[in-house]
């Protein structure tokens, strides 16, 4: 399959993407799988009520992990390379809250190779539930 490859010629500051997901039961299975992060928090209702939460919350890098798929499906896009993100969490996200994950261009500087991005998560209540800076690269090119 023939992929094209971001450029930087592509990418404008102030440049914005977003995508929404709505966080289900099934979403926290599948990422306890993977992580066997098993913290009573996020599967223990009767612990999870106990808490200052009041219910279980997702995992914060259940919520995170979108912006892995920005990097990658949207800004950059085709060929990024994720370098860094930093992360501060500021709200719970509970079962059923829908998301949505926004990158704002901030900066492009062809010579250092990156694109450093403004990240934040949204709840559907408008409310940032996490905040933080993307940076990525490009591929150059790929083998023939």
């Amino acid at each position: 399959m023939n992929y094209k490859l971001t450029a930087f010629g592509d990418l404008k500051v102030g440049q914005k993407a977003y995508l929404k997901k709505t966080i289900t039961q099934e979403d926290l299975t599948h990422f306890i799988v993977i992580t066997d992060d098993k913290n009573p928090l996020h599967i223990d209702e009767s612990f999870a009520e106990k808490t200052f939460f009041g219910q279980r919350i997702a995992h914060g890098m259940l919520s995170a992990s979108l912006f892995s798929t920005l990097v990658g499906m949207h800004i950059p896009g085709t060929g990024a390379i994720y370098k860094s993100q930093t992360l501060e969490f500021l709200r719970p996200v509970f079962i059923g809250d829908t998301l949505y994950a926004w990158f704002e261009i901030i900066d492009i500087d062809p010579d250092s190779e990156e694109i450093v991005i403004k990240s934040w998560i949204e709840n559907q209540d408008g409310k940032n539930v996490i905040e933080g800076k993307t940076v990525a690269s490009l591929l150059r090119g790929l083998k023939k």
